[in-house]
């Protein structure tokens, strides 16, 4: 393929346009022939079924495809495939929640397939085996949320069947402002297609997913057509990245990581053996609160009894040894620690969900090579979801799903449209605070996994701390798990039982 338009590019002219369509580059073609591909009617698959959840028998139809969100000269730009799940006979009032994940670049299958859709993945639950290869087996979901919320899973532009079209460029939706538009207007247009204005509305995100779920909530809330929202359900959550981001010199991601750490050592019988997880976790969060934080601030000024102390206390909470903790001047990056900390067994721990170990060919290297806790899963999944769209949805599209995009995520923009301004981390929280402020109903659900490597449920607790967020519309819930804490079937049990119990109101807080 790549020779093929290489050969085009240079001969040009007419012997071009014949090599673009030999080559089957649809942009190749329409430059060289100097036409536009017309744009085809967007698709909809539409089937119905029954299924039990939560005890309740539900009849629901499914409407599968297109829908074509239009740039400023009002043509068709962007195609956002959406899959919506809709109660029979459902009245106007009836609850709905829109879902996506994160990435960026990442489809919607991980809490369709995982959490929320009437069907599951199943994986390994104690993250002691990886999903191998097919046949994968996927099961009923009776903890779906159907019984109590309309579902419509959302795969934003360059994700799943999603993609830009017409004038439209990936780039031009691989940004806030673009995500947030296509995402709203997608909203507005399925409101007004099915009746449902007055109807309670969530937004349910994952990962970067709550990034864009608080930016959503305020260009709602603040936008030319005023959408209130009822709840927003965060699933690691990710709002402030300074807290999420473990790099060399931010001084504050060692502060917010070492909770999860100790967790982790604690999982893999390294560190705070004999001791409750309750009572090992609140103890690390003081630490790193009241000790670490103060002596990070006071870096070379440490005296020699302060610098042995807090070696000493980082070595009872990761369970990694005090010189290796020395030569790192006490500052243990999140990549070193997941090499570390198995690294005399040859393993090294996943990103997503510390309980995972990957047996790596490298054993001496800085850092793990992949991420075992993404990679003992996403084959299952990615080989679950099409067969699911053929089998039970009877979706034909002549175009791949894409489950993961790597050009979507590393084409993502952050920051102004124009590139202005100095580089700073990516932060919503305030988005979110605005959204709350103006809308006096908007209730928070996070949910923070123990062993979330990625992002840490101590950052949560202080971002959530901050930012002028009224308190009394957040519940936070913790589970023994990762990342994505309903590959952990007790942890989905009890996921599936709190988000109801939210959309309820009922639902406790469970901070410490």
């Amino acid at each position: 393929m790549r020779k093929l338009v290489m050969a085009c590019l240079v001969a040009m002219s007419v012997a071009g346009l014949a090599c673009a369509q030999e080559s089957g580059d649809e942009a190749a073609v329409e430059a060289a022939s100097g036409t536009e591909k017309p744009i085809p009617d967007p698709v909809m698959f539409e089937t119905t079924h029954s299924g039990t959840f939560n005890g309740k028998r539900i009849s629901y139809r499914v409407e599968a495809g297109e829908t074509y969100i239009t740039n400023e000269e009002d043509e068709p730009a962007a195609s956002l495939f959406t899959i919506s799940y809709i109660k029979e006979d459902a009245g106007a009032d009836r609850p709905v929640a829109f879902v996506f994940n994160g990435g960026p670049g990442s489809a919607s299958v991980w809490l369709h397939l995982g959490l929320l859709g009437p069907k599951r993945a199943v994986v390994a639950s104690n993250a002691d085996a990886d999903d191998g290869a097919a046949p994968y087996r996927m099961v009923d979901n009776p903890l779906s949320l159907l019984d109590v919320t309309d579902l419509v899973f959302i795969d934003p532009v360059g994700t799943g069947f999603s993609r830009a079209i017409g004038k439209g460029e990936g780039k031009d939706y691989w940004n806030e402002d673009g995500d947030k538009g296509s995402i709203g207007e997608f909203i507005r247009l399925w409101l007004n297609t099915h009746g449902r204005w007055n109807a309670p509305k969530y937004l349910i995100g994952e990962s970067f997913g709550t990034t864009r779920a608080a930016y959503i909530a305020e260009d709602l809330t603040t936008g030319d057509v005023n959408i209130a929202l009822n709840g927003l359900l965060l699933i690691s959550q990710a709002l402030d990245y300074e807290g999420s981001t473990s790099v060399h010199d931010n001084v504050y991601s060692y502060i917010t990581y070492l909770p999860s750490m100790a967790a982790a050592a604690q999982y893999h019988g390294r560190a705070g053996q004999g001791v409750p997880q309750a009572e090992f976790l609140a103890e690390a969060r003081a630490f790193a609160r009241d000790e670490y934080a103060p002596a990070l601030l006071k870096g070379a000024g440490l005296s020699a009894a302060e610098h042995d102390r807090i070696r000493d206390r980082l070595a009872y909470f990761t369970g990694l040894d005090p010189v290796y903790i020395e030569r790192s001047d006490l500052r243990i990056l999140m990549p070193r620690f997941q090499k570390e900390l198995l690294r005399d067994q040859g393993l090294a721990i996943g990103r997503l969900d510390g309980r995972y170990a990957g047996d790596e060919a490298d054993d001496v290297a800085e850092r793990p090579e992949g991420d075992a806790a993404s990679y003992f899963v996403s084959s299952a999944y990615s080989a679950l979801m099409n067969q699911y769209l053929i089998d039970e949805l009877k979706v034909e599209m002549d175009r791949p799903y894409i489950t993961s995009s790597r050009e979507a995520g590393e084409g993502w923009r952050f920051g102004p449209e124009d590139g202005s301004g100095e580089p700073s981390y990516v932060n919503s929280a305030r988005q979110l605070t605005t959204a709350m402020r103006r809308n006096g109903a908007l209730e928070v659900w996070v949910a923070n996994g123990y062993y979330d490597m990625i992002t840490p449920f101590f950052d949560a607790e202080i971002t959530f701390a901050r930012y002028g967020i009224p308190q009394d519309r957040v519940t936070m819930s913790y589970y023994p798990a990762g990342h994505m804490m309903y590959l952990h079937e007790p942890s989905l049990e009890a996921v599936a039982g709190d988000m109801r119990a939210f959309l309820r109101g009922d639902l406790e807080d469970a901070r410490p």
